[in-house]
């Protein structure tokens, strides 16, 4: 049943995986290729998904197929009917999650430490796509299973997935448009002095493949931080990702020489301060991960539009670290 008109567009809803859209192209589209304007018409979808469905036969001009480059005359009827297909052999795994919000259209859930998000070589399963793979089947047919940013293993706090291809590509949009707010909070070695930014690029490291690196061919990445309170060397930072290359706020506070409390991959040698107490070094050297977490997440509901946000209290073992911090 139509349930939506709008924008010379007719919508039916998605359900169970098929989707059946349909628009009429305007007369002011008159020569343009057919995969600009279903992009602008179906615009909850992806160029690359609409071009494959064009090319596969389930986006037809007039009950035609035609090619992406096909010329439009105007007033054509575009018919969308498509089946999402399984995007993984991934396994759904009854591991709970720490879900702060769920719609029809979104999941916002707390990550905890030691908990890999996507399974990759030596993680095929336990990690957070297989748990969300069991808690709601039907992500099996969003590209990654719904999940459009990362946490490292060891970073805590608020992550948003996406339940439906067409928050996928809404949420993926944001990102690209800097539209989702994402503030850390983490503990790091030295003390700063004052708040500021880090602008510089981010790349796989020349040697340890494996990590990153700033490197001056690298990916844009902005870092913004402020200092929240400092100890005996040590600072607690709020920090704000402006871009989000992997191991951002990791590389770019090793990069100005305050790496982050734990964080053995970019740390370097342990630091105590002199004068720091025997409990104060024993804390620091038992903290078993970085001292980072995703404290804020805002964002514009692909849905409702409206502006909505979530705040993550830190863990039980960040909130000790600054406590033996203030104690010395």
């Amino acid at each position: 049943m139509i349930d939506k008109i709008s924008n010379n567009k007719i919508v039916d809803p998605i359900t169970d995986g098929l989707i059946e859209q349909q628009a009429i192209v305007p007369l002011s589209d008159v020569g343009r290729r057919l995969d600009q304007v279903a992009a602008e018409l179906f615009s909850d979808f992806s160029r690359s998904r609409l071009k494959l469905w064009i090319n596969q036969g389930e986006l037809l001009v007039d009950d035609q197929q035609q090619v992406p480059k096909y010329k439009l005359m105007g007033g054509e009827n575009l018919i969308l009917s498509a089946e999402l297909e399984p995007e993984g052999d991934w396994q759904p795994e009854n591991i709970p999650l720490d879900i702060v919000f769920e719609d029809d259209h979104i999941i916002v859930i707390n990550k905890p430490a030691n908990f890999v998000v996507h399974p990759a070589a030596g993680n095929y399963s336990g990690t957070v796509l297989n748990a969300l793979l069991h808690h709601c089947p039907a992500l099996l047919s969003v590209p990654r299973a719904g999940i459009v940013h990362r946490l490292d293993k060891d970073t805590t706090g608020l992550m948003v997935v996406a339940k439906t291809l067409q928050a996928h590509t809404d949420l993926v949009m944001q990102l690209q448009a800097r539209t989702v707010r994402r503030e850390y909070e983490a503990v790091v070695f030295g003390i700063v002095i004052a708040g500021g930014s880090v602008d510089q690029p981010i790349g796989r490291h020349a040697k340890q493949r494996t990590r990153m690196a700033v490197i001056s061919d690298g990916k844009e990445a902005k870092t913004h931080y402020k200092v929240l309170e400092r100890f005996d060397g040590h600072s607690h930072l709020r920090l704000k990702l402006e871009t989000g290359r992997t191991h951002q706020i990791r590389v770019h506070m090793a990069h100005i020489r305050h790496p982050i409390v734990g964080d053995d991959a970019y740390g370097g040698r342990l630091r105590i301060h002199k004068g720091a107490s025997i409990k104060l070094q024993e804390g620091i050297r038992d903290f078993e991960r970085q001292a980072l977490h995703a404290k804020e997440l805002e964002l514009i509901h692909p849905a409702s539009r409206e502006l909505i946000g979530w705040t993550s209290d830190l863990p039980p073992d960040m909130q000790y670290l600054l406590e033996i911090l203030a104690d010395g």
